[in-house]
């Protein structure tokens, strides 16, 4: 079938079979015979699903129907040598100071992997490395991932290998886990996989990068996060792609009985940047809390969707979003609170929170409830708005001029999260990454 030319896709656009999703180009990827196989059967998942349309509502908002798949190639091995890594992924392993160990994925490579000392309990590495991390992803690969869309039947299609972080039963991991996806630009599209799973009683923090060079790139991420009974789990994404990146990433989470889960997305680079998020507490007690921030400018567009999904007794649920948008950015939030029938006594916020700065920048903020039990407690806000003015005046009747002012409040607006996350070593990093995007300029 090789050099056929494009193939029909339901939806009424068409796929290069020299391009991306092409079943040899598939079939030559490197691992495991069941990985093989595995991306062969999505493969054909993807080529019968319709593409994503913005007539949908979960796609309401947002710029897929722009998305030209066609305009990409998959990439390939290839990437920054340790030792040699580029300021966000060095940024990354000093904020983690000094991290457990580290997972580097690169284009259609290898994960590379490696343990900092002595880590009883702790397995790192690729699903193509062999050994347990193997094991792992063979057993787990895909339990908390629902495929929503076509778009993550495609990143297990493509994926070039899986980062694995397991934890055994009653470990804790005292020393932060990093990992790192370097996507490569210039017209290519990567598919990055991050597979945590935290046994029964056990604890961890994950810091996971994504970043790339300048220039145009298709980036389909997918993160599950798998925390058993008991089990305490940290996770913070940074993404820093291209202003030239179209992004859409989907992370999914399961928590078990009396586990807990902190999530923290922060959103910085790429032109067109959406994250999903989907977080099922799935026993009872269970708990999770889920941050994000996010700021926009030029003509950027960060678009986030949730669902704090309660299906057993007596589970907690926080969400906590803020966002800023200046120059002609846009950012959309919409959220959902679903309360399964039987899951009595659950407790489920959600709070976003966005600042306009410019007169051509936009925030859409859609909050939701579907509840099916009456013993809850459920609540929803969302604020869009300017800078406050009685803070731009106290800030100026000090001596402060204009633009430093607001960048003052900018910055108090986000420091407020990030004061409140876990890994405390890393807040200096994260500010600076938002202050050093709140810049000069565009504010007016």
């Amino acid at each position: 079938m090789a050099g056929a030319g494009p193939r029909p896709l339901p939806g009424g656009r068409t796929l290069a079979l020299a391009n991306l999703a092409h079943q040899d180009a598939v079939a030559a990827l490197g691992g495991p015979e069941w990985l093989r196989r595995r991306r062969l059967d999505a493969l054909e998942r993807f080529r019968a699903a319709p593409l994503p349309t913005e007539a949908e509502e979960v796609w309401r908002y947002s710029r897929i129907d722009s998305l030209d798949l066609d305009a990409y190639r998959l990439a390939g091995p290839g990437g920054p040598e340790p030792g040699g890594w580029p300021s966000p992924l060095a940024g990354a392993l000093e904020a983690a100071g000094p991290p457990a160990g580290w997972a580097l994925s690169r284009g259609a490579g290898p994960v590379e992997a490696r343990l900092e000392g002595p880590a009883p309990g702790l397995v790192l590495g690729g699903a193509s490395s062999g050994g347990r991390a193997e094991e792992v992803a063979r057993e787990h690969l895909g339990a908390v991932d629902r495929a929503p869309d076509c778009l993550v039947e495609l990143n297990s299609a493509l994926v070039g290998d899986v980062a694995v972080v397991e934890v055994a039963p009653g470990v804790r991991v005292g020393r932060p886990v990093v990992v790192l996806d370097w996507v490569p630009a210039g017209g290519q599209a990567s598919f990055p996989r991050t597979l945590v799973r935290l046994a029964e009683g056990s604890s961890a923090c994950v810091l996971e990068v994504v970043a790339s060079k300048e220039g145009p790139l298709f980036c389909a991420p997918v993160v599950e996060l798998e925390v058993a009974e008991g089990a305490h789990l940290d996770y913070l994404c940074v993404q820093l792609l291209s202003a030239q990146a179209f992004q859409v990433a989907y992370q999914a989470s399961q928590v078990g009985a009396g586990g807990s889960l902190v999530s923290f997305n922060l959103a910085l680079g790429g032109d067109y940047a959406r994250v999903r998020t989907d977080s099922v507490l799935s026993g009872a007690q269970a708990a999770s809390r889920l941050l994000a921030a996010y700021f926009g400018d030029g003509t950027q567009m960060h678009d986030f969707r949730t669902l704090q999904d309660h299906a057993a007794p007596r589970t907690t649920s926080d969400l906590l979003f803020k966002g800023a948008v200046k120059d002609c950015a846009h950012s959309v939030y919409s959220g959902m609170i679903r309360v399964h029938k039987g899951a009595r006594g659950t407790n489920a916020f959600q709070t976003n929170r966005n600042l306009v700065l410019s007169e051509g920048a936009r925030a859409d903020s859609v909050p939701n409830l579907d509840i099916e039990e009456n013993d809850v407690r459920c609540s929803h806000a969302s604020a869009v708005g300017p800078l406050d003015e009685e803070q731009l005046y106290y800030l100026h009747t000090r001596g402060i001029p204009d633009e430093a002012a607001r960048r003052l409040v900018v910055s108090g607006f986000f420091s407020e999260l990030i004061a409140g996350l876990p890994l405390e070593p890393a807040h200096a990093w994260l500010r600076s990454l938002v202050a050093a995007k709140a810049g000069p300029g565009g504010y007016g």
